[in-house]
């Protein structure tokens, strides 16, 4: 079965190689390639009680159990497998995987519950309906609201580096508000949306620069309620653009616009995309170096998370602008979907552990997770690939 698995992967992987052929058709071979690597990769966890797939580096499998913050993504991309294909093998695992993170709707020192279970338990109850997921999903949103400070007006990121950081709030968080607006709109809860918008009308106020590039963090103080610190964390330096920092910051003004329906949001979000697709160091493939600001450029990394990242949020945001800015959009997020689909992306089947995308960048200051296949990359890429889909049907 296995054997077969790969032979039907490398014919696949084949098809996907001409980066000539229609998008629809590669949209279609990739959700095929997609099925049969990741149905390899779950095969290989599926007799390790509790484990996640996180990267693979150094040529050796890294997991996580589901207290890592990104656990919820490889649940999440099968599901998103299972939306495209249909297959009753994916949709077994898709159930398998997602029952691994529910602990998690109890997690309180963690702000990344919103990745945790909107991507696994938020796609599964979107395609099947399982009403035992809205109870995870509700649990787990008011465990995230625990760790919002009233007087600070926005949920705390990190508890650790104390004698730093007071209230140290990164930009990937204004991804996991997505969850409280869920709860708000299904159970009713005001307090949910009023969390939702003071974190992000702040964060927009004291994460980005004049330019619309985005700080990573930004600590503030206790008592005034106002930034003490700007700096980064994964970035090049305090004043860089981290480039997945940046697509977060796309994305999520990108959602809030679709869900709340303020002009604010909508205006942020171009002005970041605006700031993104022009930058002088953006290559011509659409897929950035690790940080738009590295001095080594054009030797250095690149990171395969920002390129879906930002191809996914860019495919919504086609719809809420004048037309010829969406049309755009959607040559940009086109051209990044063809790279990421084309062998220097996508790994030779059962090659790469089992990941779908190799080229992302974790933590390049840390020399960690750099070059390396990251479950979250492969998670945007196949949300990136079912959004251009819908819009070609």
């Amino acid at each position: 079965m296995k054997n077969l698995s790969l032979l039907l992967c490398s014919l696949l992987f084949v098809a996907c190689s001409n980066n000539t052929s229609k998008l629809d058709t590669i949209i279609d071979n990739a959700f095929r390639a997609a099925e049969a690597q990741s149905l390899l990769m779950a095969e290989k966890y599926a007799n390790q009680e509790g484990r996640l797939p996180r990267t693979y580096e150094n040529g050796k499998d890294v997991s996580s159990d589901s207290r890592w913050w990104c656990s919820g993504f490889f649940p999440g991309s099968l599901w998103y497998i299972y939306e495209n294909t249909g297959s009753p093998a994916v949709l077994q695992y898709a159930k398998q995987y997602t029952d691994r993170v529910e602990r998690e709707k109890f997690t309180t020192d963690n702000h990344d519950v919103g990745f945790m279970l909107y991507c696994s338990f938020g796609n599964g109850l979107r395609l099947t309906g399982n009403e035992q997921y809205n109870e995870v999903l509700l649990t787990g949103a008011h465990s995230l609201a625990t760790r919002y400070k009233p007087s600070v007006g926005l949920i705390r990121s990190w508890d650790h580096n104390k004698e730093n950081w007071q209230y140290p709030v990164i930009i990937d968080n204004i991804m996991n508000l997505e969850l409280l607006i869920w709860a708000a709109n299904h159970f009713g809860d005001s307090k949910f949306l009023d969390i939702v918008t003071s974190h992000a009308d702040k964060t927009m106020v004291h994460h980005f620069r004049p330019d619309n590039s985005s700080y990573h963090v930004v600590s503030y103080d206790t008592i005034t309620g106002l930034p003490h610190l700007k700096q980064t964390h994964q970035g090049y330096s305090d004043e860089s653009s981290w480039s997945r920092g940046q697509a977060w910051g796309l994305y999520g003004y990108t959602y809030l616009y679709r869900e709340l329906k303020e002009e604010r949001y909508l205006e942020q979000a171009r002005n970041i995309a605006n700031y993104i697709i022009n930058h002088p160091n953006m290559p011509k493939d659409g897929i950035p170096y690790w940080d738009f600001n590295t001095p080594e450029i054009p030797n250095t990394a690149r990171d395969a998370s920002a390129g879906a990242l930002i191809a996914s949020a860019l495919i919504e945001l086609s719809d809420y602008v004048e037309p010829q800015l969406g049309k755009q959009y959607l040559a940009i997020a086109e051209t990044q979907i063809r790279t990421l689909a084309s062998p220097e992306y996508t790994a030779q089947p059962g090659e790469n552990g089992c990941f779908i995308l190799k080229h992302s960048t974790g933590g390049y200051p840390f020399n960690s997770e750099v070059d390396v296949p990251l479950t979250y990359t492969d998670y945007y890429y196949l949300e990136a690939l079912t959004r251009m889909k819908k819009k070609l049907n």
